[in-house]
């Protein structure tokens, strides 16, 4: 049986969970900040529920993870959707608290933590992917255990996110980082990258005070029309 063959089998599976340690932060961001604008008893089930999805999705991205960055264009335009993500959940921050958040928007918010998560995911999945060793055994029971990692570190950021409001912003800000990171790391770009080594970090920053300019203003149009 595969699982107990060899040692290489248990050396890559911790590789795996490690990286997924490593490589999941941003992901069990989004997760907080899509979750938390749910009532409080809807929150644990959305955590739930696109945490398990996301990871099943990685699964099947890890597969083809490989020829899809080989598309061009395909970051880029992932990771201005992002932008736009980061965007949404920093400007829908204020509209509710407690019972009042978006009733019944559940599904909403399970739909952003799969797209979101298979967008930061498209570089991550070939560490992972190599760390497998070609084996798909391995692979799904690597990432099977990252699934209680994600929802324990998703589950505290909300909890720190009700605490300290600066977080949500921070959150919403390394989602657009990891956006301008996306959009610079596009096969139409490398030669571009190549020549100018500056120009990711600068997109990486832009996609950031993007995100949290973008969402500010909104958010202060919003509060103008509630008064």
């Amino acid at each position: 049986m595969e699982i107990v063959q060899t040692p290489e089998f248990w050396i890559g599976l911790l590789k795996i969970v490690w990286i997924n340690i490593i490589l999941s932060g941003d992901n069990a961001v989004v997760i907080a900040l899509a979750a938390r604008s749910l009532p409080a008893h809807q929150q644990p089930k959305a955590v739930f529920w696109g945490s398990g999805a996301a990871v099943v999705l990685r699964i099947l991205l890890t597969l083809i993870a490989a020829m899809l960055l080989a598309l061009p264009y395909l970051q880029i335009l992932g990771g201005l959707l992002l932008v736009w993500i980061g965007v949404q959940l920093l400007a829908d921050d204020d509209e509710g608290e407690g019972d009042d958040r978006h009733q019944g928007n559940m599904f909403a918010a399970v739909r952003t933590i799969l797209i979101a998560d298979v967008i930061m995911s498209l570089d991550n999945v070939i560490a992972v992917a190599a760390a497998a060793m070609g084996s798909t055994t391995l692979l799904i029971i690597g990432l099977a255990i990252s699934i209680p990692l994600v929802i324990f570190g998703s589950t505290l950021l909300i909890k720190l996110m009700e605490r300290f409001p600066i977080i949500v912003v921070a959150g919403a800000g390394l989602i657009g980082w990891v956006g301008g990171e996306a959009i610079a790391s596009d096969t139409a770009l490398k030669d571009t990258i190549a020549a100018n080594s500056w120009f990711h970090y600068a997109a990486a920053a832009a996609g950031a005070v993007l995100v949290v300019g973008i969402g500010k203003l909104l958010q202060m149009r919003h509060r103008m029309k509630t008064v």
